[in-house]
């Protein structure tokens, strides 16, 4: 398994081998004892799957608040995305900072997003399948959404603020400022 991360200190890039031949191929994409060696020992409870339709749907940016904070690890399964987390923990130096990469199905990498984190994603494809698995339950009472193009974070994303395509919720996400002492480090 292959391991990158990131100047914000919990994130991880993680891409498992591919074993291919004329026929396809074979790739484990979660292995608990290889995960716990990379640091990620959280007990994921949930597994999610997203079809967006459209190049240029940007889903998020959410996240949970304790006592049901989520971690996430998330793959395009089909297609590809540009995945987003964004670090909230007050009082991390890192506060307000987020990595992007590129996840497809083509590169088979997942992103490891922690609990303390907001993430979105926006489709380069049409008919982009998400798959992630999450580390506590969803909970309407804890849910909470960033707007994705507040300009205090400063996103570099790959649709134009006009042209993306948003969920009603997500169209009145709350600004990057009212996240206050949401997550404590």
């Amino acid at each position: 398994m292959d391991i990158k991360t990131f100047n914000i200190a919990g994130m991880m890039l993680i891409t498992p081998p591919r074993f291919g031949d004329d026929r396809g191929y074979f790739s484990e994409t979660f292995n608990a004892a290889r995960m716990k060696e990379a640091g990620i020992t959280d007990t994921f409870v949930q597994d999610n799957h997203s079809l967006s339709r459209q190049r240029g749907v940007v889903r998020g940016l959410h996240c949970q608040l304790p006592p049901h904070a989520q971690g996430k690890l998330v793959r395009c399964t089909r297609g590809s995305i540009w995945d987003v987390g964004v670090d909230i923990r007050t009082g991390s130096p890192t506060f307000g900072q987020w990595v992007g990469v590129t996840l497809s199905e083509e590169n088979g990498s997942q992103l490891w997003i922690p609990p303390g984190f907001l993430h979105g994603f926006c489709t380069l494809s049409e008919n982009a399948e998400v798959q992630y698995k999450c580390t506590d339950l969803w909970n309407r009472e804890c849910e909470r959404s960033v707007r994705w193009d507040d300009p205090l974070l400063n996103i570099e994303w790959p649709v134009a603020p006009g042209a993306a395509i948003l969920s009603a919720k997500d169209a009145a996400a709350e600004a990057f400022s009212n996240v206050n002492d949401w997550f404590h480090v």
